[in-house]
């Protein structure tokens, strides 16, 4: 027994995320110096993969859909602290930063996220098949939160791409209350449209996962696993704002659009979902992957939105919220394909390869707009 916890404690993922805390607590609020970056980088890659051991054992001990649930949240909760803690310090300059980030978040799971799956799942059997009810229903509910958060805006008549105070607190509450329904739906009522399916459609039983795990962790293994997540949430979070300025500094020298910050700072945090969801896939799990693809994003616009709403009282200055006719072009352009690709409940590496061209147009205009 001693020797098994002496284990655990050494373990490079207990480690990583405990040192990667330690370090961000001793370079919070200070310049750093380019060596002290790449320390900074390197600790922040290794809470990533930590993070996603933890929430995979996690996962494991709640099963699904409640185990792509944790780790959506628990990004989410997280980014919405970065958000808002970037916009307090950053004045003018942070105005669009919360729909930046938001709408990045978006493009990247229900293209990168949703694309690399079925390109993966595909790959491995040809055909990638999931249930279309759940996911259907997803995507819907992003869309919906999509359209209402970050196209309304752009057309009421406020001066500029923003809501009125009894606008911006509509969409807050309508944004949790489709979010609370949604998981209520997805744990509850409907669970099995949200569980891995085989080749011709039936339920894969929980317990043949096929994750390497014979049995569930044990309960102390997985609140252990829990609270090591949160730190290294933490930390990836933490750690990204820290380089944030190195970040800024060469965006701003490469000539890139301020805009183009917020799609670095989504892709950061979006890392343990992305590595996550491309395992499930390579486990024949499309199902698990297109739960925390479309969860994240979902759980992204719907805790976003009411946090920014809520914070705004303190916020000084307009709260820009409203997409440009790029970047709304890109979204129904996604929610279109996103239909198509769901609607079948099978899929190729041909729908996996469109929604990650998309992803690559999103983000080659991003930054030359």
């Amino acid at each position: 027994m001693t020797a098994k916890i002496r284990s655990r404690l050494t373990d490079w993922t207990t480690v990583v995320p405990v040192i990667a805390v330690l370090v961000l607590a001793a370079t919070w609020g200070r310049h750093l110096p380019g060596p002290l970056i790449v320390v900074v980088a390197a600790l922040l890659a290794g809470a990533v993969l930590a993070a996603v051991h933890h929430a995979e054992v996690v996962a494991h001990k709640v099963g699904e859909p409640l185990g792509s649930l944790v780790l959506a949240v628990a990004v989410t909760v997280i980014e919405v602290g970065l958000i808002v803690t970037l916009m307090i310090s950053g004045g003018d300059k942070t105005q669009a930063l919360a729909r930046d980030t938001v709408f990045a978040a978006v493009m990247i799971t229900c293209n990168g996220i949703l694309g690399l799956s079925l390109f993966l799942g595909a790959l491995r059997r040809r055909v990638a098949v999931f249930n279309p009810e759940g996911t259907g229903g997803a995507l819907a509910t992003v869309a919906t939160l999509a359209t209402l958060s970050m196209v309304v805006p752009t057309f009421t008549s406020r001066p500029g791409p923003q809501f009125s105070p009894a606008q911006l607190a509509f969409a807050a509450v309508a944004s949790l209350a489709l979010y609370g329904l949604f998981v209520m739906v997805q744990t509850g009522r409907h669970r099995d449209y949200f569980l891995p399916v085989t080749q011709e459609g039936s339920i894969i039983p929980e317990d043949a996962d096929g994750d390497g795990h014979a049995d569930p962790p044990s309960t102390r293994t997985a609140l252990a696993s829990l609270a090591l997540l949160v730190v290294a949430l933490v930390a990836v979070v933490g750690d990204a704002k820290s380089i944030s300025p190195a970040i800024e500094a060469g965006v701003e020298a490469a000539n890139l659009p301020q805009a183009f910050v917020g799609v670095i700072i989504a892709l950061l945090v979006l890392l343990p979902e992305t590595l996550a969801a491309a395992r499930a896939a390579r486990r024949d799990r499309v199902q698990i992957s297109l739960n925390l693809a479309l969860g994240s994003a979902m759980a992204s616009i719907g805790l976003t939105i009411p946090a920014i709403a809520l914070a705004s009282i303190w916020l000084e200055g307009p709260l820009l919220l409203g997409l440009g006719g790029t970047q709304m072009t890109l979204l129904a352009l996604t929610a279109v394909t996103g239909v198509l690709t769901v609607v079948p409940g099978r899929a190729t590496v041909l729908q996996g390869g469109v929604h990650l061209v998309l992803l690559a147009a999103f983000i080659f205009l991003a930054a030359s707009p």
